[in-house]
């Protein structure tokens, strides 16, 4: 499955799904209403993606089994783009199973790690979040989001 929009794109091996849309969120909004511009937000993830999730996967994380893994790319305002806290750069594409911790989800759910970073890639600013469904098995799944991060790319802003 091919993804593409907003710059954004992804080639899915079989048994993923995702989406590329615009964080249609009421800050988001609230913020475009005021001169801002609606983000991208990028969910990958290797279970149906029920509608109606969060920006950091919401609604969606709770549906997790133990062998599945769910992947976010947010992206930022455009000011953010190598400030510190942006000041990686490129998405990592190789991950380190160690960094993963249940201290690190954005809602903490048994069994399940997490792990989250930001970087700057093509001048624009992003956080990559991603949530393996079992921590005692991060090293099988963590290769399950490299293999997918390989065929993920950014484009400048046009």
């Amino acid at each position: 499955m091919r993804l593409n929009g907003h710059g954004l794109s992804a080639d899915l091996p079989r048994g993923w799904e995702g989406t590329i849309s615009l964080d249609r969120s009421d800050e988001a909004l609230t913020l475009a209403g005021m001169g801002g511009s609606l983000r991208p937000v990028a969910h990958l993830a290797t279970f149906p993606l029920p509608g109606g999730r969060g920006d950091f996967g919401s609604g969606a994380v709770e549906l997790m089994r133990t062998e599945d893994v769910f992947v976010a790319l947010v992206e930022y305002a455009e000011e953010e783009a190598d400030t510190p806290l942006f000041a990686r750069q490129g998405m990592p594409r190789h991950l380190d199973p160690r960094r993963f911790s249940n201290r690190s989800l954005q809602r903490g759910i048994a069994g399940q790690v997490g792990w989250q970073v930001f970087f700057t890639e093509a001048g624009r600013a992003f956080c990559l979040y991603v949530v393996l469904g079992d921590g005692e098995d991060v090293h099988l799944l963590v290769r399950k989001v490299e293999q997918v991060l390989t065929d993920v790319r950014i484009e400048p802003r046009s």
